[in-house]
């Protein structure tokens, strides 16, 4: 399961690392991103904008909201078969932009950690998005992130990671036309390229969304 995640990568980087220029006034980094929240994404009805989706798949044909808070990840094993991912599988799959995910390891106790990139470099988890209308015409555009099994080192701390893309694989993901080999590309991560490292269990609270979440704790 992925249920936090960091974006804390500033505008001009944005830039620099995926082509899409983007207002402050509407993105700031984020250090704690859970679901329910609007994150941002990067969709492939529109790759050169960073829209910001409610974390939490809600599927197009869906009768109620609350739905999408059972659906904040997708199993990469049953992409296919699964109704409520199926679809959006072939039409609707989407970029997310991240610095890292959080997963707790439970010894005595349990401990937070981060786990991103050895460089520091942002990456992007496989998505799939979709668009709700409501009874009053209230439309949400929602999002999942792909989960598979973990890599050598995520193992040492959760049964789960998510799917992050290679950065050759980001626009074969978000290409418009449907392509059932993509399949293939949801897999662990090589794990010689990521670090994991036990962080401040503010990150427990979503109301903390600060640097300090990412302050190393030493152990």
């Amino acid at each position: 399961m992925c249920g936090r995640y960091s974006f804390a990568f500033e505008d001009a980087l944005i830039l620099e690392r995926f082509g899409i220029r983007v207002s402050t006034a509407i993105y700031k980094a984020r250090y704690n991103c859970a679901p329910t929240q609007h994150l941002a994404i990067i969709a492939n009805d529109d790759p050169h904008t960073l829209k910001f989706f409610r974390w939490g798949l809600i599927p197009y044909w869906a009768k109620e909201l609350s739905i999408g808070n059972k659906l904040i990840n997708a199993r990469a094993e049953t992409i296919t078969e699964k109704p409520s991912f199926k679809k959006a599988f072939r039409n609707r799959r989407c970029l997310v932009p991240a610095t890292g995910f959080y997963e707790w390891r439970r010894d005595a106790v349990k401990t937070p950690f981060h786990i991103g990139m050895k460089n520091g470099e942002a990456f992007c988890f496989a998505g799939l998005w979709d668009k709700w209308v409501s009874g009053d015409g209230a439309i949400v555009h929602s999002f999942t992130i792909i989960t598979t099994a973990p890599n050598s080192l995520t193992s040492q701390i959760h049964d789960r990671m998510p799917v992050i893309l290679h950065r050759d694989d980001e626009q074969r993901w978000i290409a418009q036309q449907p392509d059932p080999s993509l399949v293939d590309l949801l897999k662990p991560y090589p794990p010689d390229m990521m670090e994991a490292r036990p962080v401040s269990k503010l990150v427990n609270s979503v109301k903390h969304d600060t640097p300090e979440i990412l302050d190393l704790v030493m152990r």
